[in-house]
C-alpha cells in the first residue's frame, strides 16, 4: 500500500524541487532498493507486520517491507511500505506507478538488484517505455558459459572486467561482469560451506556404521537437510547411501561420497562473475556498470536509515502510527542527505555525524533578571540565549553558510501584537 497522505504528493515534488535547486539533483537514473524492519511487542493491531525474509536476521519477529528510491547521488524521491511477507518483485508495480505519478515517467532508467526481477516486472517496464539495468540470478551465467571463457573483456575499473553479450531475442544486451575482490570472497565462501558440508557427511556415515542410523529413507531425509543448510556446497558432492545386509538378518548402511568435478570446475569459473541484463542501446559497457553498481547508494540509505536514524525496531502497534514512524525516518534521512551535500559542497567531506557531534556542544540557557515593574510589582525576566560557538564552530557554520541566532524565542512567552 501506498504511503501517501495528504498533500504528500505535493511535499514530495517540493523535496524534489528544493534537492533540485540546492544540489542540482539528477532524476534520471532511479535507483530501486528493498529492506525491512523489526517490530518488538505483540503487534496485534497492525495487517502489514508478517514474518518474512529479515535483512535484520529477524526472521523470529513480525517487520515491514520499505522500498526506498533515491537518485544516483543518494538523495530520496519516495518510498512505499508494505507487508513484511511480501517478495521483492511483488513491489516493483506499486513503487515504479507511484514515482510516474508524482514525478512524471519521461526518461527514466530503473536500476535493480536481480530479487527485483521477473520477466513480468520487465514486460511492465518496457511497456511503459521504461529503460532498466537489472541484475540477474547466478543461474543465468550458464546459458553464457563461451563467453566467460572467451579473452575480449574491458576494463571497468581496477580489479573488475566487464563485456557484452548480446541476448538470443535481440531485445536486450546482457553484461558480464567478474571481480578479483568478489572471486576471492565467493572462493572462499565456497570452501567454508564444503568443509561442513563434508563434515555432516562424516557425522552421518558415523550414524550409519554405528547402526544408529538404520533406515535409508531417514537418511535421505537426513541428507536432504544437510544440503539445504549448506546449499552453496549441495552439488559439491555424489553422496551414495545404499543399503549392506548383515549376517544376523540386519540392516546395515552405508554413507560414500566423491567430489563432483565438474562442480569444481564450473565453481573455478564462475566465482566472482555475474550478469546484468539491459534495455540500454548504445552505452558502454563500463558505463553500465558503473550505473548498476550505484545501487550501493540506495543500500547505504537504509544502513544510514538503520543505524543513524532509528528506523528499527519499530515499537508502535497500529498500521496508522507504523507508517508515520517510517514518514518521519524518510524526512530525517532526506534532511541528513541535504546535510551531507551542504558539507560536500564546502569541502567538509559528507559524514553528517562527525558534524553533529561538533555542535551537539552548542546550548540555549535561559538568563533570569530580577525586575520590578513601575508599580512596584516584582516579576522575573527569562532572556533565552545560544551560547557563543568555539573557533572551530564558527569556521564550520561559515563555510556552511549557517548563522545562529543570538536570542532564542521561549515557547511559553506570548506573541507580541
Amino acid at each position: 500500500m501506498p504511503a501517501d497522505i495528504p498533500g504528500s504528493t505535493g511535499a514530495r515534488q517540493h523535496l524534489k524541487q528544493r534537492f533540485g535547486e540546492l544540489f542540482e539533483l539528477k532524476c534520471d537514473l532511479l535507483l530501486y532498493d528493498v529492506t525491512s524492519t523489526s517490530f518488538e511487542g505483540d503487534v496485534e493491531n497492525c495487517a502489514i507486520a508478517k514474518r518474512g525474509y529479515s535483512r535484520d536476521s529477524r526472521g523470529d519477529r513480525p517487520q515491514v517491507c520499505i522500498g526506498l528510491v533515491v537518485t544516483e547521488e543518494g538523495f530520496p524521491l519516495g518510498y512505499e511500505v508494505f507487508a513484511g511477507n511480501m517478495h521483492d518483485s511483488l513491489t516493483v508495480k506499486s513503487i515504479v506507478k507511484s514515482l510516474e505519478r508524482k514525478h512524471g515517467a519521461l526518461n527514466r532508467v530503473w536500476v535493480m538488484d536481480r530479487g527485483m526481477v521477473s520477466n513480468d516486472n520487465l514486460e511492465f517496464l518496457r511497456e511503459r517505455g521504461a529503460k532498466y539495468i537489472v541484475g540477474t540470478p547466478k543461474a543465468m551465467l550458464r546459458q553464457f558459459e563461451r563467453h566467460l571463457t572467451e579473452q575480449n573483456w574491458v576494463v571497468a575499473q581496477e580489479g573488475v572486467d566487464v563485456k557484452l553479450v548480446p541476448s538470443p531475442d535481440g531485445e536486450e544486451t546482457f553484461l558480464l561482469a567478474r571481480s578479483v575482490d568478489r572471486r576471492s570472497k565467493e572462493l572462499a565462501m565456497h570452501e567454508k560451506f564444503i568443509g561442513h558440508m563434508e563434515a555432516g557427511l562424516f557425522k552421518l556415515r558415523a550414524a550409519a556404521e554405528s547402526g544408529r542410523l538404520r533406515d535409508e529413507t531417514l537418511a535421505g531425509e537426513r541428507l536432504g537437510r544437510l544440503k539445504e543448510r549448506f546449499w552453496r556446497a549441495s552439488q559439491a558432492f555424489d553422496v551414495t547411501i545404499r543399503k549392506l545386509p548383515q549376517p544376523i538378518g540386519r540392516q546395515h548402511l552405508e554413507g560414500s561420497w566423491v567430489r563432483n568435478e565438474k562442480f569444481h570446475e564450473w565453481s573455478q569459473l564462475v566465482d566472482g562473475c555475474y550478469l546484468l541484463r539491459t534495455n540500454l542501446t548504445g552505452v558502454d559497457p563500463a558505463t553500465l556498470w558503473k550505473r548498476y553498481i550505484q545501487l550501493t547508494e540506495a543500500e547505504w540509505a537504509f544502513r544510514i536509515a538503520k543505524d543513524e536514524l532509528a528506523i528499527r525496531p519499530v515499537w508502535h502497534q497500529k498500521e496508522d502510527r507504523v507508517r508515520s514512524h517510517v514518514r518521519i525516518c524518510f524526512l530525517a534521512y532526506a534532511m541528513w542527505k541535504t546535510l551531507a551535500g551542504w558539507m560536500k559542497g564546502a569541502g567538509l567531506g559528507d559524514a553528517p555525524r562527525t558534524l553533529l557531534y561538533e555542535f551537539a556542544t552548542i546550548k540555549s540557557g535561559d538568563i533570569v533578571l530580577p525586575a520590578e515593574s513601575a508599580a512596584g510589582v516584582r516579576t522575573t525576566v527569562r532572556l533565552r540565549h545560544v551560547t557563543e560557538p568555539e573557533a572551530e564552530q564558527k569556521t564550520l557554520l561559515h563555510r556552511l553558510g549557517l548563522t545562529l541566532p543570538r536570542r532564542l524565542k521561549r515557547l511559553d512567552q506570548p506573541a507580541r501584537m
